[in-house]
């Protein structure tokens, strides 16, 4: 095992302080995700909107005696951690690659190195699944395949391992030499080449080659030569290969049909002059070519066609997201039945521990499959980790952790099957807990995750927590390091769902969230949140909840602010926020309150303004420019003047997503992030570079034919031109869906078809046309999404994007995942 003394030579770096002899065993590169200070490592990375130094305070006192870092003076580290092994390097996340290069050089076995545009995920997951009878795995945890999660996957490698498989992904050139030397495959495996991430590179070719640095050195390089762009390239190359596909017959795996068949596809193939057929359990495109790497696989390496067809009928869709709902009895459940190993168990508890919903912290857990460790090791692992991240209640499902009861030293409860579980399960056995719900597929959790869920509308918001970090990073890439963040989550978080979000915001660290009434910012508080919160509609009856949950109102009145000083308590301090109305004329103080509203704040020296700000009123528009600049420099002479009355500084922010878009040279202090963060950049000018957030989704209730001549919904406003088929689908104007929508204004999407709408929308209810399309009932019907967007839709109505999402009613059933 690596010791801190050695690791200065493995990363080339300045030992500024040696005081004792630590095992290096835990990488960390998040303070948040700290779960076992003992044997850790913090790597003080830099990023674009976080800097590792600033928590190195914070780790110290928890426990953490092991650092590297790329900046400081050595007496005043030595002075500040005195007790810490520190080592100083030019570039941390450098030399967090470099210890992981080193590590992966200590293993002489053979590692599969997978990229592509898409399925890299799939194939490397099943290829785990598909091989662990014959070797002990070890993979990339979900998606770890970026700079920083590469190195984390490699340094997993254990002695006991017979064969790794990580996975790579870059988004402009120069990322994958580093990656390469990390990883150091000697086996490839191309999955495709697409349109992901085009914009870091100059042609499809350049991302090609760019991508094919992973396989320098490989004994064998596995892909589709049905891509001319790969196949083109590699030819170039000095790589041996093993090709399959359908276009070329020198391909060494020859698709010779693939005929969809029911619920499998079948696929008749030539390998070394043998044709034979083998049966897929998916119909998908995607799952078909995920699924055909492996075929190639498995191949080349001579399974028999037996076994290789007995362990492809195994195989199961990944989940390959994360989900969070609400759950009964006031529970939460964070499903995650995608696997079960060390690594998604590590990061699925480290999800659970960052929850700070109030309530106990409960795990569901099955059996452990395939990690290659002697049992009692693993268990004892598992145990260490459950323990290390709180969690106050366990249920282990299986025959084998059954069988290390002792080893977890904390409330548990343990069963030999899911089945059993179920018969005994109880929801008055459940209150108020957070539930995280990990298992491997044998074991079925889904039936413990259904038996959970309330039982609500069947119609859903799904919400993209990986496309709102995305758009919040977009946004952040346009401010200055020093410009704060405040980020609105008024209106159920513009009806995406305000607890979920703030937590993510807070766990990504904005500097400010923003509501639109009291009982929003309390509900949140009750949640655990603690970021500042700004109150934008406070009433004077709410003050006492606003004290009491340490909220700051906005004041834009000298009514309100009177209202608020008779409530001040000599002792106390209240912080707020002055509104100025700077030509929105909707809210806000004019120069000429100026001398009552100092007057009045002089008298009150306990409240404190924090910030002062002002909305533009249509900085989405170029039209309004001149109008915005003036607006802009209105506030800049009334915060000027502000100031000097006050006699001290404040926070000042006038710009919205729009402004942050159009107007970066006035981000002054802080800016506000509004629609921008759910996916719609309010100017249009920009809109290619955020992600769909929000996916409404419902299902098909029942199909039927009619005649033409037939009327359709409510005072017959729909009529069949011809004869036609109609789906009624289970969503109305109660859900959120605008009665606007009627009679072919509104489509939908099914199976991937644009259908129109017939007849009016209905109150729980609307009718489609599926007119010669195989369309069933229980089939799922999208209503907005990445391809139906919320702009396209607000346009077809003559309304804005916000008013769709907000409008999304609160018993439509709110799931939040991540990938």
């Amino acid at each position: 095992m690596l010791t801190f003394e050695q690791l200065a030579t493995v990363i080339n770096g300045v030992l500024v302080q040696f005081v004792q002899p630590l095992p290096v065993v835990h990488l960390l590169t998040d303070s948040r995700k700290l779960s076992q200070p003992a044997g850790t490592l913090f790597f003080a990375i830099k990023g674009k909107y976080n800097d590792g130094h600033q928590y190195l305070e914070q780790l110290y006192v928890q426990g953490v005696r092991q650092f590297v870092i790329e900046q400081g003076r050595a007496e005043d580290l030595r002075c500040s951690y005195p007790d810490a092994n520190i080592l100083q390097v030019q570039n941390a996340l450098e030399a967090l690659q470099a210890l992981a290069a080193w590590h992966r050089a200590q293993f002489h076995i053979p590692v599969v190195g997978i990229t592509g545009s898409n399925g890299k995920t799939i194939v490397k997951e099943w290829l785990a699944q598909l091989l662990s009878p014959d070797e002990l795995v070890v993979k990339s945890p979900r998606s770890y395949n970026s700079q920083l999660g590469v190195p984390l996957s490699v340094w997993q490698l254990e002695p006991n391992h017979t064969l790794a498989i990580f996975e790579a992904g870059i988004s402009q050139p120069g990322e994958m030499q580093k990656l390469q030397l990390i990883i150091q495959p000697t086996i490839g495996i191309f999955t495709n080449i697409g349109s992901a991430h085009n914009e870091g590179f100059s042609s499809l070719q350049q991302k090609v080659e760019e991508k094919l640095k992973l396989f320098s050195g490989v004994e064998l390089l596995f892909y589709c030569s049905d891509y001319q762009e790969i196949h083109g390239a590699v030819e170039k190359q000095s790589i041996k290969t093993f090709t399959w596909g359908r276009n070329r017959k020198d391909a060494d795996l020859f698709i010779n049909s693939i005929t969809t068949a029911g619920h499998e596809t079948i696929v008749v193939y030539t390998y070394q002059g043998n044709t034979q057929r083998v049966s897929i359990p998916f119909t998908d495109d995607a799952s078909i070519e995920n699924a055909l790497h492996c075929l190639a696989f498995l191949s080349q390496r001579g399974v028999s066609l037996a076994v290789m067809q007995d362990r492809l009928d195994k195989l199961q869709p990944i989940a390959m997201r994360l989900e969070m709902k609400e759950a009964i009895n006031g529970c939460y459940l964070i499903d995650d039945t995608y696997n079960n190993d060390l690594g998604g168990l590590a990061i699925a508890l480290g999800l659970l521990a960052n929850q700070p919903r109030r309530g106990k912290r409960t795990v569901i857990l099955s059996d452990l499959l395939e990690s290659g460790l002697a049992e009692e090791k693993l268990y004892s692992k598992v145990a260490e980790l459950v323990q290390a991240h709180s969690v106050e209640r366990l249920i282990a499902i299986g025959l084998v952790i059954s069988k290390y009861k002792s080893l977890f030293g904390l409330p548990a409860e343990f069963h030999p099957s899911t089945g059993e579980f179920l018969q005994h399960f109880s929801a008055d056995d459940f209150r108020n807990e957070v539930i995280l719900v990990k298992g491997a597929r044998v074991f079925e959790f889904e039936k413990i995750v259904h038996a959970f869920q309330q039982k609500v509308h069947g119609t859903v918001l799904e919400v993209n927590l990986d496309a709102l970090v995305h758009n919040l990073n977009y946004y952040r890439s346009r401010l200055n390091p020093g410009t704060k963040l405040m980020v609105m989550v008024k209106a159920f978080a513009y009806g995406s769902g305000s607890f979920e979000v703030a937590n993510l915001l807070q766990f990504h660290r904005v500097d400010y969230l923003a509501v639109a009434y009291a009982d929003e910012g309390v509900t949140l508080r009750e949640h655990g949140i603690t970021l500042p919160i700004m109150v934008m509609n406070p009433s004077p009856d709410s003050f006492a909840k606003i004290k009491q949950y340490n909220l700051e109102p906005e004041i834009y009145s000298l009514e309100l602010l009177q209202a608020l000083l008779q409530t001040a308590e000599a002792g106390a301090k209240y912080k707020i926020h002055l509104k100025l109305d700077t030509g929105m004329h909707r809210l806000g103080f004019v120069e000429e309150d100026f001398d009552a509203l100092f007057d009045l704040l002089q008298d009150y020296p306990q409240v404190q303004v924090t910030s002062a700000f002002s909305h533009l009123a249509g900085a989405d528009e170029a039209l309004h420019n001149d109008f915005s600049q003036q607006q802009i420099a209105t506030f800049r002479s009334m915060a000027t003047e502000m100031e000097a009355r006050l006699g001290y500084k404040v926070i000042k922010h006038i710009l919205n997503s729009a402004g942050i878009v159009r107007f970066p040279e006035h981000q002054l202090d802080m800016a506000r992030l509004g629609i921008g963060l759910y996916g719609v950049e309010a100017s249009g000018s920009e809109q290619e570079a955020l992600r769909s957030v929000s996916i409404l989704k419902t299902t098909v209730s029942q199909v039927k034919s009619i005649k033409q001549g037939d009327t359709v919904g409510y005072s017959r406003k729909g009529i069949a031109a011809t004869d036609m088929t109609i789906a009624t689908i289970a969503i109305g104007y109660a859900d959120g869906y605008d009665r606007r929508f009627s009679n072919g204004i509104g489509e939908v999407l099914i199976n991937g078809h644009r259908c129109p709408v017939i007849g009016n929308v209905c109150m729980d209810m609307c009718m489609v046309d599926v007119t010669d399309l195989d369309v069933k009932a229980g089939d799922e019907v999208i209503l907005f999404g990445p391809q139906l967007t919320l702009v396209e839709l607000a346009q077809r109505i003559g309304t804005i994007p916000y008013e769709l999402l907000t409008n999304v009613s609160t018993r439509v059933k709110r799931v939040f995942y991540a990938q």
